[in-house]
């Protein structure tokens, strides 16, 4: 049963955090549900006709985006049905349109993803015109620091969706291991967005939703 005061409280930090990601340059909306966040990229932030790379995501998986990308009215680089994972993952750092989870976002507006590859953060950091990123208030914390930690403390759940033979997948707790199957190779800091304004997009929703 869905708790008033947990969605009260969700609302109120993700109504504020999407004031900070604004005043950093980011478009931001609010959503209730993960599927009015999907309405809204389809309705609001995503044009039809553009190609678009995906960065993986439980997120973008609970809002069931698939089915609707993959229709015919979009350029799809779809590193989920493909014979080369690596290169459409390349491909995807000139599509038209980067959709995404976040790892961490902080209510002063900054954003923490960690990779494996780095696909991820390279497609965020530089190459798309725009990125479209999707996140429940699971992820919003107070400072800079406390992202940090928290991308770290979840990493094994991502180990363990991706079948990563790591340390972590036993003990279910981050131990910085140093092995060829490590998972946590690359971290991106998102501080700011003014010097692309409008090239962010940012859609908190006021639901628990990925790791």
């Amino acid at each position: 049963m869905e708790n008033e005061y947990r969605k009260w409280f969700g609302e109120k930090r993700g109504r504020l955090a999407a004031e900070a990601f604004r005043a950093k340059g980011w478009v931001c909306h609010y959503a209730e549900t993960a599927a009015d966040a999907k309405k809204i990229l389809f309705e609001t932030c995503l044009p039809k006709g553009v190609s678009v790379g995906l960065g993986g995501s439980e997120t973008l998986s609970a809002m069931d985006i698939l089915p609707v990308l993959r229709n015919g009215e979009y350029r799809l680089y779809d590193r989920y049905d493909c014979a080369d994972h690596f290169e459409v993952c390349r491909q995807s750092l000139l599509a038209d349109y980067f959709i995404t989870g976040a790892n961490a976002l902080t209510m002063r507006g900054e954003m923490v993803n960690i990779d494996c590859s780095g696909s991820r953060v390279a497609a965020t950091a530089y190459g798309p015109r725009n990125i479209i990123v999707a996140a429940g208030v699971n992820k919003l914390t107070d400072t800079l620091d406390a992202a940090i930690e928290r991308v770290h403390a979840v990493a094994p759940m991502n180990c363990k969706r991706n079948n990563h033979q790591t340390p972590c997948v036993e003990t279910g707790k981050c131990g910085d291991c140093n092995i060829p199957g490590r998972m946590c190779n690359q971290l991106l800091i998102t501080y700011n967005a003014k010097k692309f304004e409008g090239k962010y997009t940012l859609i908190i929703i006021n639901e628990e939703l990925g790791f």
